[in-house]
């Protein structure tokens, strides 16, 4: 007879299993499609591929589309993921910073509007986000829409919310005497926030650049308002959309282009992962 303590853990393992097939499942169906053709796809979707050599045929056929241009699009990609992940990691950690030592009723109500920003919903601000860019436009001279810097400067503003609370509480975990210790040697304000507080806060920027990473290169609905379909700027998921037309999908052709997408990302979590769980441990015994 087992007991109740058994019987629960084996309830958590069979959910746990569970779990893990309903998660890997996806991951599955596109690896093992993205080496099958089209009519391969729509009638074997479950089973495994006949021929390995299909994935590589694939990957040529994606690689030399012209209408798609893969490569240009994953160059975009990288360019606008590395660059919004440098600034979303340094200013968010410097407003954190000066949010977390300033002891006022203004610090405290500008970090509330930023966790506010958190629950707000993309829906509501994205045509808003569209007539305020046109209207910077006009107004300046300086192209928003469409451009590099308009979606650099538009994943900041909504990845720098989130980035901001996890800074902000990692901040306050430390103590205020090394600053002091830094200031009494003779290290000015900024000097103290890139030599002390900046190194300090390594475990907690690896989980911000994988969070912060993760959505970037897989947003799609951003992208696609900010620079549009058919522009010579494009990322990797709207080149994919490419092959998605009304009434013909390449499923062959987007499988694989979305396992060659995938590939970089994951690469980057499993570099990354060990110092997310280095943050998270540094965080609790703070």
């Amino acid at each position: 007879m087992m007991t109740k303590k058994q019987a629960g853990t084996l309830v958590l393992e069979i959910l746990t299993a569970l779990l893990f097939v309903a998660f890997i499942f996806p991951f599955y169906m596109v690896v093992i499609n993205s080496a099958k053709t089209s009519f391969e796809i729509t009638q074997y979707p479950l089973s495994f591929p006949e021929r390995l050599a299909t994935l590589f045929d694939n990957v040529a056929k994606i690689w030399k589309n012209e209408a798609v241009r893969y490569p240009a699009s994953f160059l975009t990609s990288v360019i606008i993921t590395t660059v919004s992940l440098i600034l979303i990691n340094l200013l968010s950690a410097q407003a954190a910073w000066v949010l977390a030592r300033t002891k006022s009723k203004l610090s405290s109500a500008i970090f509330f509007m930023f966790v506010a920003a958190m629950v707000i919903p993309f829906q509501i601000v994205m045509f808003p986000l569209l007539s305020w860019f046109r209207t910077v436009t006009n107004i300046t001279g300086i192209p928003l829409l469409r451009t590099y810097l308009g979606i650099i400067l538009s994943y900041i503003g909504f990845g720098a919310p989130l980035s901001i609370f996890m800074f902000h509480g990692f901040i306050k975990s430390i103590p205020l005497e090394l600053e002091e210790a830094a200031l009494i040697d003779g290290c000015k304000r900024h000097e103290i926030f890139y030599r002390v507080i900046f190194p300090i806060l390594k475990p907690i920027q690896a989980t911000v650049l994988v969070l912060n990473g993760i959505w970037i290169w897989n947003d799609f609905l951003l992208p696609l308002l900010v620079l549009g379909k058919g522009n010579s700027i494009q990322t990797i998921p709207l080149a994919v959309s490419n092959f998605a037309g009304a009434f013909v999908k390449q499923w062959d052709l987007i499988l694989t282009a979305i396992l060659m997408a995938m590939i970089p990302i994951v690469i980057f979590f499993l570099f990354a992962q060990k110092y997310i769980v280095k943050g998270m441990i540094a965080g609790s015994i703070k």
